[in-house]
């Protein structure tokens, strides 16, 4: 007779279903590093002994004993949300901390200029030129367009394929035509680094559960590559394969902040500006509300308003009191 397998502790019960769910690996990183100092803030009691009144007092301790903005108290609830609802299975307890959320102070999209964003790209060292024009062009967050993969690219029809996580939906943004000689380009690249990666015995890359149960392809197969691979080969901390990830994003985020400051651009810059600035552009240059809400991705067409609110406080259009008085 086999002996029972000894039952999974608590974190790795919750490791297993965010994996099974398909969020990302710094999302399961961050989930558990919050449960885990939840516990040890209550003196190691089980979660399951616990409830409303402990999450509070925890999250009431990081908001005043440590100083902690309202976006990662609510990133800490988010995770025993996550804990409550999901792995314990807690219903009641889970509805009630949803109501516990710390309301964040509203800050209007850091937009940059025409003109501005165009020095910005001018000043961009050659080699990420392509991905940080597609930030701005395409309106892709930087990790969006980092895990653009080969065959979400449709260069016939203008399109990019954007793969979403975590329960989102993938959408469809547009593929800005005048970088299409630049990715051509990127293509063979990276095309040439896999064949290289083949021929040492390499060659697989990471595919979420819900790409490898519907690809009838393996993960070797080209067009299921990064199109920005990196330029090492990195073991996965996850199947512990060496395999080819796609470049980090800091790397981007650097060369944005050195492109402002060699641009002389005086405004803070920086990748989420190059995509505030497309939808605010989009805006200006007459599209509606609606097809900026598709092409950014957004569930909810009142998270796509902020770009209208930036133009309705911007002062265009709006003529000076002291003008009329000449």
């Amino acid at each position: 007779m086999d002996e029972e397998r000894p039952k999974k502790k608590l974190l790795e019960q919750v490791s297993d279903l965010l994996r099974a769910l398909e969020y990302a690996k710094r999302t399961e990183e961050t989930y558990l590093q919050w449960i885990r100092r939840f516990i040890l803030f209550h003196e190691k009691r089980h979660p399951q002994d616990m409830g409303v009144a402990e999450v509070r007092a925890f999250l009431t301790h990081l908001a005043v004993n440590d100083g902690v903005a309202a976006s990662t108290q609510n990133q800490a609830l988010s995770a025993l949300s996550f804990l409550y609802r999901e792995a314990l299975q807690m219903e009641e307890t889970a509805e009630h901390l949803s109501r516990l959320y710390a309301k964040r102070p509203q800050h209007l999209p850091n937009i940059l200029s025409k003109d501005e964003v165009r020095r910005i790209l001018d000043a961009v060292f050659p080699a990420y030129q392509l991905p940080i024009r597609l930030l701005y062009g395409a309106g892709l967050q930087v990790l969006e367009c980092l895990r653009l993969r080969v065959n979400d690219l449709d260069l016939k029809q203008d399109q990019i394929l954007v793969r979403t996580i975590e329960g989102r939906e993938d959408h469809v943004t547009v593929l800005p035509h005048s970088l299409k000689p630049l990715i051509e380009l990127q293509l063979r690249y990276a095309k040439a680094l896999h064949d290289y990666d083949l021929k040492q015995g390499c060659g697989t890359v990471y595919l979420p559960p819900v790409l490898a149960q519907t690809s009838q392809d393996d993960n070797t197969n080209w067009t299921w590559q990064y199109v920005f691979p990196a330029s090492k080969l990195s073991v996965d901390p996850r199947s512990g394969v060496m395999q080819r990830h796609h470049l980090d994003e800091s790397t981007l985020q650097r060369a944005v902040k050195e492109a402002a400051n060699i641009a002389g651009v005086t405004k803070s810059a920086d990748c989420r500006s190059l995509r505030h600035s497309f939808a605010t552009h989009l805006l200006e240059d007459g599209y509606d509300i609606r097809t900026i809400q598709e092409l950014l991705g957004h569930k909810d067409v009142e998270t796509t308003m902020v770009y209208s609110h930036v133009l309705n406080k911007s002062g265009q259009g709006i003529k000076s009191p002291l003008d009329g008085r000449c």
